[in-house]
């Protein structure tokens, strides 16, 4: 039987094993926070920015990224219709209203214009998600958050590594997050990110991720207020240290993957790939294609080619304006979001893949397309 081979796993090495064993062996009592603080400051040196909380997801550091914002019921929060349901999730967790807009047909990321469309006096937020490690158009966005007085929040979950005009992905937002599940470049097992950059908005932040406790507070076990518990432990913690200093060749591989891919790929009239544009460098998380209307494209076909071969493909991320949760919201003529679902795919991309299982994919690839 052909080996399988995965769509995303991550890179464990000796180095991850052996911090994650001191953290479960000696990380307790005065030593519980050693690693997580660590961390923190490897994101804070990689990233230069000055505050960063880990946390237990990156769905947990939105959500907290929503309280902080003191976004709430009446509030609108502008996002892409095309994203991972984390996205999107928290602003309804706090009784605000997601409205989803379409997307780039180049990026996949948020559409500038169609975020300006889409404001109203309701309008708190936006968020911009930097999909597959694309990047968002951010001196657009960021002009229309500084224009109308918005809030702006940057989902780098799918993109630690990429680069935007000079400045590191998830770094550019009022509040920033990233996600370190283990399909991630970089990864913690479980576990994510909220970077901030206003002093006032940390400070914030150091009561409500920990249970509404004050730093200053003279009594034990004291809440001031009811918080939240996002902490990532420290054992997970031990492991994103060393994939922090091996984070450089981590995004070099995934960029590795992909220009094999596109080299073997790249003579199809038709497909087109994650795009770096002018002043960008794409860490490329998740090599993507898009199959062009002129290529015939039948995903459940495709699907049963790969895992006749023991490949797992993954399917584009779906509108979720056409999922049952959001399925009341007022609904966009999202033609973009619409149209690329139906004909993207997600190909396997982890950090071990031989030249040999990328030519299997691209065989698979081939294969079909001469259906």
């Amino acid at each position: 039987m052909l080996s399988k081979i995965h769509y995303a796993k991550p890179s464990i090495t000796e180095k991850e094993v052996r911090y994650a064993t001191d953290a479960a062996a000696n990380g307790w009592a005065e030593h519980c926070f050693d690693y997580l603080k660590k961390f923190s400051q490897a994101l804070k040196d990689y990233l230069k920015v000055p505050y960063v909380f880990p946390t237990s997801s990156c769905t947990g550091a939105l959500h907290l990224a929503m309280v902080a914002l003191d976004i709430g019921p009446g509030d609108e929060v502008i996002a892409p219709d095309i994203t991972w349901v984390a996205s999107v999730a928290p602003v309804t967790y706090v009784g605000a209203t997601p409205v989803l807009v379409d997307v780039l047909p180049d990026t996949w990321c948020i559409d500038p214009k169609a975020i300006e469309r889409a404001i109203t006096p309701k309008t708190k937020a936006i968020i911009a998600v930097h999909l597959y490690g694309n990047l968002c158009e951010m001196d657009e966005i960021r002009a229309i958050a500084k224009k109308h007085k918005l809030f702006l929040i940057e989902d780098a979950a799918e993109a630690l590594g990429s680069v935007y005009k000079g400045e590191m992905a998830g770094s550019m937002g009022d509040i920033s997050t990233f996600s370190f599940h283990g399909t991630k470049t970089v990864t913690t097992g479980e576990g994510g990110a909220l970077i901030v950059h206003a002093k006032d908005v940390y400070d914030k932040l150091v009561v409500l991720e920990s249970h509404g406790r004050s730093p200053t507070a003279t009594k034990q076990f004291w809440a001031a207020k009811v918080g939240y518990k996002y902490k990532m432990p420290n054992v997970a913690a031990a492991m994103g240290v060393a994939q922090m200093e091996r984070v450089n060749e981590l995004v070099a591989r995934k960029r590795d993957i992909f220009n094999t891919y596109k080299r073997k790929l790249g003579d199809i009239k038709g497909l087109s790939f994650n795009p770096e544009n002018p002043g960008t460098f794409n860490s490329y998380w998740m090599t993507t294609v898009i199959f062009g209307p002129e290529l015939e494209f039948n995903l459940d076909v495709v699907l049963k080619l790969f895992a006749a071969e023991n490949i797992d493909a993954r399917v584009f991320f779906y509108p979720l304006s056409i999922m049952p949760p959001f399925a009341h919201l007022p609904r966009k003529d999202n033609k973009v979001s619409a149209s690329l679902y139906e004909r993207g795919l997600n190909l396997p991309s982890y950090h071990d893949l031989t030249e040999a299982d990328i030519d299997r994919v691209c065989g698979v690839v081939r294969k079909y397309l001469k259906k």
